[in-house]
């Protein structure tokens, strides 16, 4: 059966400038994809093109290629990558400029007019760039497509799949899914990184996907990390909201797809079942937020809390106009009988917002400095306070896919457009499920529940000792997968453990700032996980949020060292 190699060599906006020349030198590939774009980036990009209207794309992208251009040639690979950001018509007139001989052809058609907005860009999907590449495209860079999209594409384009082809579509998405982060599918970021050899740096995962939907992940041999069960699992629940994918060309069921170890580096991804798409598609929009500043106190030795108190009332009465919003943290880093200084010592945060920039400029800065000799004994803070900074906020919106423009600019300049789905069989995008309800997975089977026969003798144990986790954002709400692992010898029974005892009021005790929040725990039994969804965590976005944390990457891990009564058995 016909299949096509597809590589990634970027996850985001920032990543290893060199991944592009070690993927097309490490082994054959058909197409080579990058991730530039996230939320955050594209409030970052807003910014660069209000300074400069001919940029607004990922400039690290153009350095890539213009190392790796003549290999590029040589061996014959297609390059799709969403790094047109903002500007992709931009990014494939500097691309010609490059070496003219190339065919290169963008997508554009995502950003839209928005009330007070810095960036809006509708998610656009996979078939743009399919129209682009069969047009004969070397080089295909987009704007704001589904991350899943840069692989779904050449799929699409090589297997000649129609939107009929629902199932065919969902695979082509988990695909895209488990490639988009890069490295995250070879044991980055991974909570079982302790079990896997780490004397080489890591390499970025490749998918054998074949015309009748089936994709082997893998990587290049000679490239460190791996490829296991487990760390494909921790990608595939990363940043998912619920079970049912949502896609402007499929929703994708990521209850029904299978697992299974083929051999060293290869799992086998199948049985993956698709649904109709949504008859809407996601508008990210970042606006500005106001201005934020922050000063970081280094509370030292005894009396710690008082200390904290103290400096908190000062700095709050020496204000002369108060902040939108103050938020305090504090973070005890500190030890009894400290052996060093650094384990003697608390961190007191002070966040502040205000729509007025002078507000929380230079007045907060300075009443924060006027404390340092008439405060807590061993005044001192962990860098100058600074001016103020203005933040976006991000929020999303939904539009019908029929009133968003969708067009591939083919590289004789030719434009077509791409016809949305069908609304006849397009589903409305489905809401947020309500806070504290229970997840829905229809005809797929629910886990076995533990024997009430008896209560198993439990051991006081961090959860991570028994199973491995994996967070992420999606604008103010974060998501945390929970998984046993593959290796577990007892696994159906681990998870009919968790999946009944790890409910929302279980999330919010063991995550106390979730206590106030709304929680979904929604279920997969298929890869023996439950994905967690905690509303507001990250209040208006990564770029608004005062957490120390700000893309909730580390919550997971914060959740497996909590400590649990498991049954002894199990562990």
């Amino acid at each position: 059966m016909r299949t096509i190699r597809v590589g990634n060599c970027s996850g985001f906006y920032g990543d290893r400038l060199s991944a592009m020349r070690e993927m097309l030198d490490g082994g054959p590939l058909d197409y080579l994809t990058g991730d530039y774009l996230a939320e955050l980036t594209m409030l970052i990009l807003g910014r660069d093109r209000r300074k400069n209207p001919e940029l607004g794309y990922a400039k690290t992208f153009l350095r890539q290629l213009t190392d790796c251009l003549k290999i590029i040639k040589s061996a014959n690979v297609r390059i799709v990558s969403n790094a047109g950001g903002l500007n992709p018509a931009g990014l494939a007139d500097a691309i010609r400029a490059l070496d003219p001989d190339l065919a290169v052809a963008h997508v554009e058609g995502d950003q839209l007019t928005w009330p007070k907005a810095i960036t809006a860009n509708a998610y656009l999907g996979a078939f743009g760039i399919a129209e682009a590449l069969r047009s004969g495209a070397d080089i295909v860079v987009t704007g704001r497509v589904t991350d899943a999209a840069l692989t779904l594409g050449p799929a699409i384009a090589e297997f000649g799949w129609t939107r009929d082809d629902l199932d065919k579509l969902a695979a082509g998405v988990v695909a895209g899914h488990v490639l988009e982060c890069g490295t995250q599918a070879t044991g980055g970021n991974f909570s079982g990184f302790t079990g896997l050899d780490l004397s080489r740096p890591l390499g970025f995962p490749i998918a054998e996907i074949s015309a009748d939907g089936t994709v082997l992940i893998t990587k290049h041999p000679a490239h460190g990390g791996a490829v296991t069960v487990d760390t494909v699992t921790a990608q595939l629940v990363y940043e998912i909201d619920t079970p049912r994918y949502l896609n402007p060309d499929v929703v994708t069921r990521l209850d029904t797809l299978h697992l299974v170890q083929q051999d060293t580096d290869q799992v086998k991804i199948f049985g993956v079942r698709g649904a109709a798409p949504p008859g809407t598609t996601k508008v990210g929009i970042n606006r500005l937020g106001g201005h934020r500043n922050s000063v970081s106190f280094v509370l030292t030795g005894l009396d710690i809390e008082q200390k904290a108190a103290w400096t908190r009332a000062q700095l709050e009465a020496a204000l002369t106009t108060r902040p939108a919003e103050i938020v305090w943290e504090l973070a005890r880093t500190d030890r009894p009988d400290p052996a060093t200084q650094a384990e003697a010592s608390a961190i007191l945060r002070c966040h502040v917002k205000d729509p007025d920039p002078d507000v929380v400029g230079r007045r907060f800065s300075s009443a924060a400095v006027e404390l340092a000799l008439a405060s807590y004994p061993g005044f001192h803070v962990t860098a100058p306070p600074a001016d103020a900074t203005p933040f976006g906020v991000f929020e999303a919106a939904y539009l019908p896919q029929s009133e968003v423009p969708h067009v591939a600019v083919l590289p004789d300049g030719t434009r077509v457009d791409i016809a949305p789905p069908d609304p006849a069989t397009g589903s409305a995008a489905r809401p947020p499920t309500p806070a504290g309800s229970a997840g829905c997975l229809d005809d797929v089977e629910t886990p076995r529940r533990a024997s009430r026969d008896r209560e198993p003798a439990t051991t006081r144990a961090p959860l991570g000792r028994l199973v491995h986790a994996r967070s992420g954002d999606k604008g103010g709400t974060a998501n945390v997968g929970v998984w046993v692992p593959a290796g577990h010898p007892r696994r159906a029974d681990a998870y009919a453990w968790l999946a009944g005892w790890l409910d929302a009021d279980r999330v919010r005790q063991l995550l106390p700032e979730a206590a106030e929040l709304g929680v979904t725990v929604h279920r997969l039994p298929h890869l023996a996980a439950l994905n967690i969804v905690i509303e507001r965590l990250l209040g208006d976005g990564v770029a608004a949020s005062t957490r120390s944390d700000p893309q909730a990457k580390a919550v997971g891990e914060w959740l497996r060292a909590r400590n649990a009564d498991i049954p002894s058995e199990l562990l």
